[in-house]
């Protein structure tokens, strides 16, 4: 249902307000470019600093924009189960192929209050659900057996993005579920490893700015190439590692905006990068050929 790449969208900022030509350019790029669909509102969208009237209009420009050719997962998670639904019912009513829950965060539920948030929010939506386990950001880890009983018990809970790092827990979940449950790594630098182990693709960062690239390398992989997608790995792995430099989704947007495709503007406390790291990943990208001269 949900495998292969896909781009977590930044959301681009024009005076303020949401940037509704920029981002129809950005998914345009990214449809032209092969991958299997978009994230919108995620992490890398910044849904913290979005008012709930601007998240969902986000998720129905990205459903416009998509026109049906790629599919859209859209980020509906919260640390309020109330309103993570409310969220993830609305999102559902505008076209959304999937939702995205996160974690709550901050709260630091335990697995109980883990499965009860995941439970309630699968209740009220028929979309098919990506459980999403970030454990630096949200201070808690989905536990396999929290995502076990979570399968079991709602059908519509289909897969989880892991973004926590561990190779292991790829092995422990596919060894709890078979190839049924489908699993994406959340790191750009271990979407090889974690396919090797049984994930069947990536919500991406780097795929905002080399779409192409990452699509091909997961497609490799998959289809058993395996030397190639470690080619384009290898490749892109400094790119990888720089859009990483400060917190995401500051890099990307400075990639993006050095590349002309957004204007460099996020809503605090989110701020521009340090002068420093701006010049490392400007020269990594020149490097790859990302840049116009003279950019």
């Amino acid at each position: 249902m949900f495998t292969g790449t896909y781009t977590a969208i930044v959301t681009p900022f024009n005076n303020g307000g949401i940037d509704e030509a920029a981002l129809r350019r950005l998914i345009t790029i990214q449809i032209r470019a092969g991958v299997d669909g978009i994230v919108p509102v995620g992490t890398t969208g910044e849904s913290p600093t979005v008012d709930y009237d601007e998240h969902i209009h986000i998720i129905a420009l990205s459903v416009k924009f998509a026109a049906g050719k790629i599919k859209v997962i859209a980020g509906t998670g919260g640390n309020s189960t109330l309103e993570a639904i409310h969220l993830t019912e609305r999102a559902e009513r505008v076209g959304a192929d999937g939702s995205l829950q996160v974690a709550p965060y901050y709260n630091r539920p335990t697995q109980a209050g883990l499965f009860q948030h995941f439970r309630q929010v699968a209740r009220r939506t028929k979309l098919p659900i990506v459980l999403y386990s970030i454990p630096s950001r949200c201070g808690v880890e989905i536990g396999v057996e929290t995502v076990k009983r979570l399968a079991r018990e709602c059908r519509n809970v289909i897969g989880i993005k892991e973004a926590g790092g561990n190779p292991d827990r790829v092995s422990h979940l596919r060894a709890a579920f078979g190839p049924r449950f489908e699993i994406l790594s959340g790191d750009d630098a271990l979407t090889l490893p974690f396919m090797a182990l049984g994930a069947q693709g990536v919500i991406s960062v780097a795929s905002n700015v080399i779409p192409r690239p990452i699509a091909q390398m997961v497609r490799a992989f998959a289809k058993g190439q395996h030397q190639k997608a470690l080619n384009l790995h290898q490749k892109y792995h400094p790119l990888f590692k720089d859009l990483f430099i400060e917190t995401n989704p500051i890099p990307v947007k400075a990639a993006l905006a050095m590349m002309g495709q957004i204007k460099e503007e996020y809503r605090l406390p989110l701020v521009k990068m340090s002068d420093a790291n701006r010049q490392t990943l400007r020269r990594t990208m020149a490097r790859l050929g990302l840049l116009k001269r003279g950019t």
